[in-house]
């Protein structure tokens, strides 16, 4: 516009005020106007005026007759003018002065793509103006988009969106009259790149932005996969849409370049990548591209992603891909796959992805990636990766396709990475594809050679972890096949050797028919030195396994065993078992003097580093706090995931992270380690739980935020809605193989030792946490726990699942509330969180234990549950109130009772708590500690054992009614729990905790004082039972049960099965003397009378008691006066008790000859005890037996006195103990010698018989020494016995013979010592028989074979060994033993030419046993059977 020329707001400015002024020529007035304005007037500015505000203003003032018509005429009219002076169509010039107007409006921009704010509102006006001149096809859109193009500066990429939203000229338009397709091309991609980059200035709005590059793509999108064109604009839209292709192509090329890059330094990049990855979503949400193009362009782009760059092979991948997890894939990749992902069903993508493999080479990096995505992000993946993995290696085998064999290969090591949550492990694939007859390669032998060879190419590239799986869980291999797979065994172990990991490690292979696993050396090892410092704990003694390790198998004691015993560790102030057994090993001289001298450098070392550690901690703490708060970041970011309902797709790709973090805490594993963790031994120790102090922050972080995502998802939904991330989650954790010690080790602590100080958050996270924990039991490896665990367990290494059982105790009052608030809430979130389970899946899935520690705790502190009364009406699962800030866990666990699908599971009976189960906690509450009060207690025992377990079949865990079967119960349980409370109790180092110590290990009195009710009312029963309803004898229940008991603890001869059958008999002797006495002696009623029964006692006494005896001959003193006590009450039944009492004693003599023998040894304390009892429930002359026992004291008492020449001696063994025990206890050995001295040849017998009694003296010295028997002086006077006989010229052989009993008239001496007694026969004969010259004690036929019998026997007891004979040879040192064999040998070559020839005829049967242990003996003994003579040179043996 020239100076001279005014504005049209100017010229009309003053009309305004002049609008009441009549015009009577209006029309032609505004005409005139309008040409002159159109003469004078810059048509330029005129277009971006004539859309103003302002504009606009003036001209609705200078005419409100016509106010939309004036600007469109004015425009319309001057545009012809000017077009009628050039001469051109006024279409035509509108659209150049239209672009020029463009040009000018984006002068100066540079490379921007956006418009500042004067720059927009110029557009604003200028859009307006072309709106209008459209209205009156005074413009040309196809004309006007041409002159775009040849605008001197690029257009703005904002112009020409407001272009197309505003339609005046569509984006399509706009890109088909760009003849230059190459610089269209460019001008795209880098406007749309920029345009994503200023998505990151704040500045600007974000909206439009957004919508911006929405239009865009969709643009793109539509017309670069159009499927028809139109006729006649094929060729230019042909054009176009490679054009929008190949922008596509390169945006995503820009994409994945971005993706690429390692260092990833450029944010911002990162950033607008992403945001151009987000129109894709926003296109497949809004639909405004149809959905073929959708799907044919997302299908390209997957292809175009997975074949981008392929520059890998598939067996250069194999050894890459550990780095390529989901967690560890850039994310742009992720966020990528996820977007392409929306538009198809998993079918499809399986599909596609196999097409692509098998029709492109392909990047195996991003191949992989998307495996990894898929599976973290569809649920359905998992099945269809199998799929997909059984199509390839099904493929693979038909046509022996080595690319389908990999490939398979590759995508399930890659899915396994991705951890036990998402999909099975390697190993467990591996197993399942190949270790049966029915594997892949079964078919033929040309597939089991193809398997191989394959996996033979494999080695140079595998991972040890890879390596390790192939040779623990080999193919199945048909036996003419193995050398196949011998060969492949020696390559793997070969190439595991590179990788310094031991072949020792995989254990050995010569048998690969065993389904076993191998265990690791080191491992065993450990097991070993564990084993052996409990039998040195037992013994005292070095374990003869260790000792013949040390000499025949070396390599294994020096490199295995003597390492694991010598790990160094902080010493203990008092030495500890194992420091006892290596300071026993160093004097045997089986320890190095150098290697131990190490050992205890090492011991100090630990020491200081302990002590430096505290200055360390804090440094480590540092450390590691960077690594923990980014774990804890990504599980707040899980947290409002799972609260959010719209979010729960993008946890398991969350749960991922967590994983990748967590990597980050602990630290990546070696290759090795990682191999090693396969065969992982989790140990936890219940009294003292561990948890690695580097693990102890990452572990305490997943736990407490598990629970505080528990409590936040239980605030919003309920569990079956809140999807599957609690499983997803301990999936994940549990796939951290190396943080599963710690993990146990803290839960320990926090159930075992801190459950009943635990937060109701923490208790109900914790059991959904447990829940989830048995649902991944197929993860977790077994759980080896201490050796002190109740034996009732059977087995050392428990499943996770039993493990809670253990965990879980009922000892004390606030335990067994605990344990109900655990209980609850675990069965609670159980029921809920499945609902649509079938009862049969319900019942398989959940474990027992919850069940019935519920079954327990519940009637224990709630009346209302003993009821049967409860059934009134059913219940609903209390989560909601278990969720809720006020929690009544009494409540909630009584409204959990009567729930219908708690009451459906105590139909089954594998839930159905038992009464063995039901005692065993019971025995463990300690009364002082009970939440219940003395009355409350036994008014619940009342309850349990006569209402409800007496009465329930036997079927559901009951009695059927029967109160015997009942006390069976009982007395079998009381002993078990006493076995399991022993065993912890006796562990050395035991804490010395009452929680610990069980009422000293015998569990709770009230259940012993049940026990005597109930066998009282069973006597009373017995009693008041008329006679024909016993019709004949019945065998005693209480001996029945405890000889059942025994057998089922079997025979052996090793020390640990003796030691436990021992155990098992004082707990058994524990319980007798707990019982009323009268309960030991049966009753039979035969017609009007009743005579007493003893046999089973006697049977009793005669097979176990008398193996546990007191020096050897004699019953502890409780269970004798427990024995006569009971002797005498059940008396009183009988018509006359002191006959039945004497015929008792009389039958004792010869049936059960150690009660008498005990009395004997006893009666200084037993004979007032008695006879007072006598008085007070006789009040008659006591019975005869009784005070014939008493005056044989006397008897004794007068002789060694030396009132009395004589013994009353009508039973002269029961004399000859009643002398022995006297002079035990007196000390009176010289003047009983004397005394003996005194007695006539009458006294024979008892002097055999007392000769005896002092053998079996001298045995139990050297059995059991401890009890203070001095072995020479006992082996001095056994001497000085055996003279006196010799001089008397008496027959003593008998005492030591096996003859049968009716030939042997000591035999009934043998009754009265124990088995072991009597194998130590031998010892004590050669011991003292070597002290005399044979010529001196062969004076009958008979002593060659009792020689020759002692011998086979002695030196079939060094053969055995100490551990066959127990204890009783742990005083003889081997040397010691050795030389009581050649003694005994000299003595046996000498004394066979003195023996008379008929001493020969009667040892066929022990000549060819001797012949087995001593040919040369045997060859002695014949030579002095014929002619007398034997060889002068001593035939040396050892």
């Amino acid at each position: 516009m020239s100076a001279g020329e005014k504005a049209l707001s100017a010229l009309l400015a003053g009309r305004s005020k002049k609008q009441n002024c009549e015009c009577k020529n209006e029309q032609k007035l505004k005409e005139a106007a309008l040409h002159i304005l159109s003469c004078h007037h810059n048509l330029g500015d005129l277009l971006l005026e004539v859309g103003s505000s302002e504009w606009n203003k003036q001209l609705l003032s200078f005419s409100a007759a016509n106010e939309a018509s004036v600007p469109e005429q004015f425009v319309v009219s001057a545009l012809q003018d000017q077009a009628f002076m050039l001469g051109v169509p006024v279409e035509i010039l509108s659209a150049r002065i239209a672009a020029r107007n463009i040009e000018k409006i984006s002068a100066e921009s540079g490379q921007a793509v956006m418009l500042n704010a004067e720059q927009r509102k110029k557009l604003s006006c200028l859009l307006q103006s072309l709106k209008d001149l459209l209205t009156h096809n005074a413009f040309c859109r196809m004309r006007f988009a041409q002159e775009t193009w040849k605008l001197q500066s690029p257009l703005i990429l904002e112009v020409a969106w407001r272009l197309h939203r505003e339609s005046i000229v569509s984006l399509e338009e706009l890109l088909e009259n760009n003849p230059d397709a190459p610089a269209l091309e460019e001008w795209l991609c880098s406007c749309l790149c920029r345009l994503c980059h200023q998505t990151q200035d704040p500045s600007l709005d974000t909206e439009m932005l957004e919508s911006m590059l929405t239009d865009f793509v969709t643009v793109l999108l539509h017309n670069g996969f159009q499927k028809t064109f139109e006729l006649g604009k094929k060729l230019q839209l042909q054009k176009i849409s490679k054009v929008c292709c190949a922008v596509l192509e390169r945006m995503l090329t820009w994409a994945l370049d971005a993706a690429a890059e390692k260092k990833q330094e450029e944010a911002s990049t990162l950033k607008a990548v992403k945001c151009w990855l987000c129109a894709f979503g926003m296109m497949a949400s809004q639909g405004t591209v149809p959905p073929e193009s959708l799907h044919q362009f997302f299908s390209h782009t997957l292809t175009q992603v997975l074949t981008y760059n392929a520059q890998l092979t598939a067996f250069e991948a194999i050894h890459l891909q550990r780095d390529w997890s989901f967690a560890r894939t850039s994310p742009v990749l992720t966020m990528l796959y996820r977007k392409l992902f929306v538009v198809f069903k998993a079918e499809e993508l399986m599909h596609h992805l196999q097409l692509v493999l098998e029709t492109s080479e392909v990047n195996w990096h991003h191949v992989l990636s998307c495996v990894s995505t898929l599976l973290v992000c569809h649920p359905q993946a998992q099945h269809l990766i199998k799929d997909l993995l059984d199509r390839l290696l099904r493929k693979a085998f038909e046509d022996y396709d080595l690319e389908n064999m990999i490939t398979a290969f590759i995508i399930v090591r890659q899915a396994a990475l991705e951890g036990p949550a998402i999909f099975m492990s390697y190993a467990e694939w591996f197993k399942a594809a190949f270790g049966s007859t029915s594997g892949y390669h079964s078919s033929s032998k040309k597939a089991l050679v193809f398997l191989f060879k394959f996996l033979s190419e494999l080695v140079p590239l595998e991972a040890p972890q890879y390596l390790k799986v192939h040779i623990m869980h080999p193919p199945f291999v048909p036996i003419k096949y193995r050398p196949f797979l011998l060969e492949y065994i020696t390559l793997a172990k070969t190439r595991l050797a590179d990788f310094k990991v031991a072949i020792e490690d995989m254990g050995l292979y010569e048998d690969l028919s065993s389904v076993k696993e191998a265990v690791q050396p080191h491992c065993q090892a450990l097991h070993d030195v564990e084993k052996a410092i409990q039998i040195f704990e037992n013994t005292g003694k070095i374990p003869t396994s260790v000792m013949e390790a040390s000499i025949f198998r070396r390599s294994y004691y020096t490199s295995r065993f003597i390492p694991a015993l010598l790990a160094p560790r902080v010493l203990p102030e008092t030495p500890d078992s194992r420091m006892a057994l290596i300071d026993s090993l160093k004097r045997a001289e089986k320890i190095p003097v150098n290697t131990y001298a190490t050992y205890i450098e090492e011991c100090k070392a630990v020491k200081e580093k302990l002590l430096q550690a505290d200055e360390s901690m804090e440094i480590e703490a540092s450390d590691l706090r960077e690594p923990l708060e980014l774990l804890k970041a990504e599980l707040d970011t899980l947290r409002l995931l799972i609260t959010d309902q719209n979010k729960h797709g993008e946890v398991p790709a969350q749960i991922a992270v967590v994983s990748d973090k967590l990597v980050g805490v602990l630290g990546r594993m070696k290759d090795e380690d990682e191999a090693a963790s396969l065969s992982l031994r989790i140990k936890l120790n219940l009294s003292i739980p561990e948890v690695e102090q580097q693990d102890q922050g990452a572990v305490d972080l997943l736990l407490t935020s598990f629970c505080q995502s528990v409590m936040a998802a239980s605030s919003s939904f309920p569990p079956d809605r809140q999807g599957a991330w609690p499983s997803l989650f301990v999936k994940m954790v549990c796939g951290h193989r190396r943080l599963l010690p710690s993990l146990l080790g803290r839960l320990c602590q926090l159930i075992y030792h801190q459950g009943p100080s635990l937060s109701d958050a923490h208790v109900i996270g914790l059991a959904v946490f447990v829940i989830h924990l048995n649902e991944a039991k197929s993860l977790i490896p077994e759980v080896e726990t201490c050796s002190w665990l109740p034996h009732s367990a059977s087995k050392r290494c428990l499943s996770i699942t039993e493990l809670w059982d253990y965990l879980l105790v009922c000892r004390t009052g606030e335990s067994v509330i605990f344990c109900m608030r655990f209980c609850t809430a675990a069965l609670s979130y159980y029921f809920c969180k499945f609902p649509s389970l079938s009862h049969a899946c319900l019942c398989s899935l959940l474990h027992p234990g919850f069940v019935k520690k519920l079954q327990y705790v519940v009637p224990r502190l709630s009346l209302e549950a003993r009821g049967r009364g409860y059934d009134g009406y059913p219940a609903e699962v209390p989560w909601k109130t278990l969720s809720h800030p006020a929690i009544c866990y009494r409540k909630s666990a009584l409204c959990l009772w009567k729930q219908t699908q708690f009451k459906e599971l105590l139909q089954e009976k594998e839930f159905q708590l038992t009464l063995q189960e039901w005692l065993l906690m019971e025995l463990g509450v300690q009364p002082d500690e009970d939440v219940l009060s003395p009355c409350e207690r036994q008014e619940f025992h009342y309850w349990a054992l006569y209402q409800h377990f007496l009465p329930v079949p036997a079927a559901a865990g009951g009695c059927d009614g029967d109160l015997r079967e009942m006390c069976a119960v009982l007395i079998g349980t009381i002993l078990d729990f006493c076995q399991s409370s022993r065993s912890e109790l006796d562990k050395p180092n035991h804490l010395k905790d009452s929680k610990c110590s069980i009422s000293h290990g015998r569990g709770s009195p009230d259940i012993y004082c049940r026990l005597q009710e109930m066998l009282l009312e069973l006597e009373l029963e017995h009693k008041k039972a008329p006679p024909a309803s016993c019709p004949r004898r019945e065998e005693h229940f209480l001996f029945r049960v405890f000889q059942e008991r025994q057998k089922a603890l079997g025979s052996g001869s090793s020390l640990g099965d003796r030691l436990l059958r021992q155990q098992e008999l004082l707990l058994q002797t524990r319980i007798v003397l707990g019982l009323p006495p009268s309960v030991l002696i049966a009753t039979q009623k035969r017609g009007n009378k009743i005579a007493l029964d003893c046999e089973d006692f006697f049977c009793f006494a005669n097979t176990e008691l008398r193996n546990i005896c007191s020096r050897g001959c004699a019953l502890s003193y409780d269970i004798t006066s427990h024995f006569f006590r009971g002797l005498l009450s059940a008396s009183l039944e009988c018509h006359k008790p002191a006959q039945e009492v004497t015929a008792i004693l009389t039958l004792c003599q010869t049936t059960c000859p150690i009660i008498l023998c005990s009395a004997a040894c006893w009666w200084q304390r037993l004979e007032p005890v008695l006879f007072s009892e006598w008085n007070r429930l006789f009040g008659a002359p006591v019975a005869q037996g009784l005070q014939s026992l008493k005056e044989l004291q006397s008897s004794v008492s007068r002789f060694l006195s030396l009132e009395a020449a004589s013994l009353v001696s009508d039973i002269p063994w029961i004399s000859a103990a009643f002398l022995h025990f006297t002079v035990q206890r007196q000390m009176v050995r010289e003047k009983m010698a004397e005394g003996l001295k005194r007695l006539g040849p009458e006294a024979e017998q008892l002097l055999v018989n007392l000769f005896f009694f002092s053998v079996v003296d001298f045995i139990s010295a050297r059995v059991t020494p401890q009890e203070g028997v001095d072995a020479h002086k006992a082996l001095d006077w056994s001497s000085k016995l055996l003279q006196g006989l010799e001089e008397r010229r008496a027959s003593w052989l008998a005492v030591f013979s096996s003859a049968v009993k009716d030939q042997n008239p000591y035999q009934v001496l043998h009754g009265t010592v124990s088995h072991q007694h009597l194998r130590l026969l031998p010892v004590a004969f050669y011991s003292l028989v070597v002290t005399f010259e044979p010529g001196h004690l062969i004076k009958e036929q008979t002593f060659l074979y009792v020689a020759i019998d002692m011998y086979t026997q002695l030196l079939q007891l060094f053969m055995d060994g100490t551990t066959a004979v127990g204890p009783s040879l742990h005083s003889m040192e081997p040397e010691e033993s050795l030389a009581l064999i050649r003694g005994a040998r000299q003595f046996l070559l000498r004394a066979g030419p003195q023996c008379p020839q008929g001493s020969f005829s009667s040892l066929q049967q022990l000549m060819s046993l001797c012949e087995d242990l001593d040919p040369e003996m045997k060859a002695a003994l014949v030579n002095s059977s014929d002619d007398g003579d034997l060889l002068d040179e001593e035939l040396l043996l050892f």
